[in-house]
């Protein structure tokens, strides 16, 4: 059974008392501990040159939404980086329960990582590092609040451009995020609350953290190119396929996006969030459009749904 150890006395997993860890719980080292005492070397290479790979699930009123695609992504990024974890899925996803059940949290962010670790010799060889598995639960966030989900987000576009995809993998999930962050900063000056950057060619690409959608005569789109892959940006293209929608991934201009009959963004922080300004502008008549509605109602259906949830074991 999991083990909890902190630096202050407290009970079993068993008898947790929940009150104790409002703001959640973190694997590190093999040990369990509240967030305020979880810590990293400042000699690890996740920290120092941001070689480290992650992937996040959510758990919505108990239970994991898609969490079989969030690990099959994980393991692809720690592959690709030439990582190797010190435990197979099964544990893995046993240690992401136990923050979440130890944390008593029914609604919760939930974070894997992979770091490059340290050498213990201090070499610069990535060969000799030895690579690290952290992992925690935190009370669940959204990019947007609920203000912003009932009127829609406000957006600006940067002109800052995308790391391209030659020289940092999009689909590696990654911390590289200093492009998004100046796109941040863009957007607040713009008065804007949240950001898109472009791609290499000019064309829109993501967000800091989400992905984004338009929907023009009904027929949804979203970038292709240069952007994660996101699970919630794939969990729309699943359910446009059961709603009878047509969605595909091509280039988005900077003009086909202010002329959309609706925006959205996607998320694992927040999910299907809808957005009614660009660049102080309008999207069509300003309001949350009836085909964002209807797949936010079909997104939080499907947290019930057997086949694309599972239930945390909770003490």
């Amino acid at each position: 059974m999991a083990q909890l150890l902190t630096a202050t006395p407290i009970v079993d997993e068993h008898h947790v008392d929940r009150r104790r860890y409002p703001h959640g719980v973190a694997f590190i080292d093999g040990q369990y501990l509240p967030m305020s005492e979880a810590k990293i070397s400042v000699l690890d290479w996740g920290f120092l040159h941001s070689d480290a790979t992650y992937d996040t699930v959510h758990v919505w009123n108990g239970r994991f939404f898609r969490l079989d695609l969030h690990l099959d992504r994980f393991w692809r990024g720690v592959e690709r980086l030439r990582m190797k974890l010190p435990h197979d899925r099964e544990k893995i996803a046993s240690i992401l329960n136990n923050c979440v059940a130890l944390s008593g949290h029914k609604s919760a962010y939930v974070e894997m990582i992979c770091t490059r670790g340290s050498s213990p010799t201090f070499s610069r060889d990535p060969r000799q590092a030895e690579n690290r598995f952290i992992a925690f639960a935190v009370p669940f966030g959204s990019v947007a609040n609920r203000e912003q989900l009932e009127r829609g987000l406000h957006v600006a576009i940067s002109e800052t451009v995308r790391i391209p995809p030659t020289s940092v993998d999009p689909a590696i999930k990654n911390y590289h995020w200093l492009d998004l962050v100046k796109g941040l900063f863009d957007a607040y000056d713009m008065g804007a609350e949240t950001a898109l950057i472009v791609d290499t060619n000019g064309h829109i690409a993501e967000g800091p953290g989400f992905n984004v959608f338009v929907v023009r005569d009904g027929f949804l789109r979203t970038p292709a190119f240069g952007v994660l892959p996101g699970i919630t940006r794939r969990t729309v293209f699943d359910l446009c396929a059961q709603a009878g929608l047509s969605a595909t991934a091509a280039d988005i201009s900077r003009t086909e996006i202010k002329a959309a009959d609706e925006v959205f963004i996607t998320s694992t922080a927040g999910g299907i969030m809808p957005v009614t300004c660009i660049d102080g502008a309008a999207i069509a008549n300003g309001q949350v459009g009836p085909v964002t509605r209807r797949l936010m109602d079909l997104y939080w259906q499907k947290h019930t749904d057997p086949q694309w949830s599972t239930a945390v074991e909770y003490p």
